[in-house]
């Protein structure tokens, strides 16, 4: 019977996962002290470990995501000036105005929908009675005529 060499081999692996992760961490310092930007592409680059293995310790993928947000610059955009702002008045004119036409659309489509159904019931009363009405607007009466009559 061979003798147990597993702790050997568990030792060696153990070994190699600290040697990974040393070089990992010390990727990261080099990065971060060079400003270079920290990207999980760079740091197993720069460590020689797979992106995959990064991503699947929790501690060097928080420090990573920590590192990157912090050397992000910020967009800067400057404020607007005091005079080209909208006041409070300005955009309650807005507001009133967009609120007057809105009650204005919902009168126009109630009006069409109205003019519409009076078409249909038109149209309907045409076809089962067989008549023909003189007039081509529902809801509109015949205009006066103007002049001799």
């Amino acid at each position: 019977m061979r003798a147990d060499n597993s702790r050997h081999l568990i030792e060696a692996a153990r070994e190699r996962a600290e040697q990974t992760r040393r070089r990992a961490l010390r990727a990261l310092k080099r990065l971060d002290a060079t400003n270079t930007p920290v990207t999980f592409e760079a740091v197993a680059r720069e460590a020689n470990v797979s992106r995959s293995w990064l991503y699947s310790q929790p501690d060097l993928r928080a420090e990573i995501q920590a590192m990157r947000s912090r050397n992000q610059p910020a967009s800067f955009s400057p404020p607007t000036p005091r005079r080209q702002r909208a006041t409070d008045e300005s955009l309650l004119r807005r507001l009133e105005a967009a609120t007057q036409r809105i009650r204005q659309l919902e009168k126009d489509n109630r009006q069409l929908r109205e003019a519409l159904a009076e078409a249909l019931g038109a149209a309907r009363t045409t076809r089962i009675t067989g008549t023909t009405s003189r007039r081509d607007t529902p809801g509109r009466h015949d205009p006066k005529l103007i002049g001799p009559c």
